[in-house]
């Protein structure tokens, strides 16, 4: 099963970006795809398609920073918003004129979220991924997998800022590889 997990670069004031050390961090599997994408709209969405494209992963876990969260949190859906009033500008509101209202994730959240629970991982539920980037790549991936007719699962998970919530880079990193392996034991339908 070949898994492909993003993170992000630094953005808006932030010196580093805890999902772009997790990613960087991730111990080396034969089936692992990583990538960092930049904080802009348009070219993440094109990046995360044309990853979705060229490597055709059944899995796609995208990381974002969360900041004002003390938790790991566990998107449900990506809308189809972009915000402008949040940096990177785009020539519309919607991420796809023709797209859907919203996307769920295909991840298998339930299991993620008791496995960080029993782990003593401090984690949450969040029912859309904001308005920002990280909902921009959410969407995106979801609409070029469901336009492309695939089984891939997709889902999008923000983490917190280290500082302020207890864990650790190596604390997440082992949060991020328990939900990988919780996405290798549980394939697509």
């Amino acid at each position: 099963m070949r898994i492909l997990v993003t993170g992000f670069e630094p953005f808006g004031g932030h010196a580093t970006n805890p999902s772009m050390m997790a990613v960087q961090s991730l111990q080396p599997r034969s089936n692992l795809i990583t990538r960092v994408l930049p904080v802009m709209y348009e070219a993440s969405g094109r990046i995360i398609r044309e990853l979705i494209d060229t490597e055709r992963p059944d899995a796609v876990m995208c990381l974002g920073l969360c900041a004002r969260s003390p938790s790991i949190l566990l998107e449900r859906i990506a809308v189809n918003v972009n915000d402008h009033a949040s940096g990177d500008r785009t020539k519309d509101p919607l991420i796809d004129r023709d797209g859907p209202v919203g996307y769920f994730s295909t991840l298998p959240l339930t299991a993620m979220y008791y496995t960080l629970h029993e782990r003593s991982v401090p984690v949450a539920w969040s029912n859309h991924a904001g308005t920002y980037v990280c909902n921009h790549v959410f969407y995106s991936a979801r609409h070029a997998i469901e336009q492309r007719g695939q089984r891939t699962m997709c889902g999008f998970v923000h983490v917190p800022q280290l500082s302020e919530s207890g864990l650790t880079l190596p604390r997440l990193v082992e949060a991020v590889e328990a939900l990988i392996d919780v996405i290798e034991i549980n394939p697509p339908a």
